[in-house]
């Protein structure tokens, strides 16, 4: 669905470099997956809530456990790109986000991402810490 979900989202710059392109000027599918995990950790800190927090006074990682892309136009060198994150459920030790890179307000890609919170030691599942539980779950747009 190229028309985004309702709720706010957060908004990470990014620019394609020629590093990111193959040899016509077009980014790297795999690069994608990249930038959107930069922006998810750029949106958790921006809430005051980094993953080393999580991980130093609770044990616990977010890991992928799926990710769905789908591409509708790619992303060019020199292209200055947001990737939109938006929280759409937070579950016991799962979050989903819907992410998009956007140009010029057009959608490139959307990325359906379901992360799994485990114990870093154990590799197990484990709830979501609060207070990153009660954060994602206020965000704008969020089911519980």
């Amino acid at each position: 669905m190229k028309t985004p979900p309702p709720g706010q989202a957060h908004h990470f710059p990014i620019r394609v470099y020629f590093e990111d392109t193959d040899a016509g000027g077009v980014a790297y599918h795999a690069n994608y997956l990249r930038w959107a995990e930069r922006a998810r950790t750029e949106s958790l800190r921006d809430m005051g809530l980094p993953h080393q927090l999580m991980m130093e006074r609770h044990h616990s990682i977010l890991v992928v456990r799926r990710i769905e892309v789908e591409y509708w136009r790619p992303a060019r060198l020199d292209d200055a790109i947001v990737v939109e994150t938006r929280v759409m459920a937070v579950r016991g030790v799962t979050l989903l986000l819907d992410q998009r890179m956007v140009w010029a307000e057009e959608a490139l890609a959307a990325l359906h991402v379901e992360l799994a919170c485990i114990d870093r030691d154990t590799l197990r599942p484990k709830r979501i810490p609060e207070p990153w539980r009660a954060a994602l779950a206020d965000a704008p747009g969020a089911a519980r």
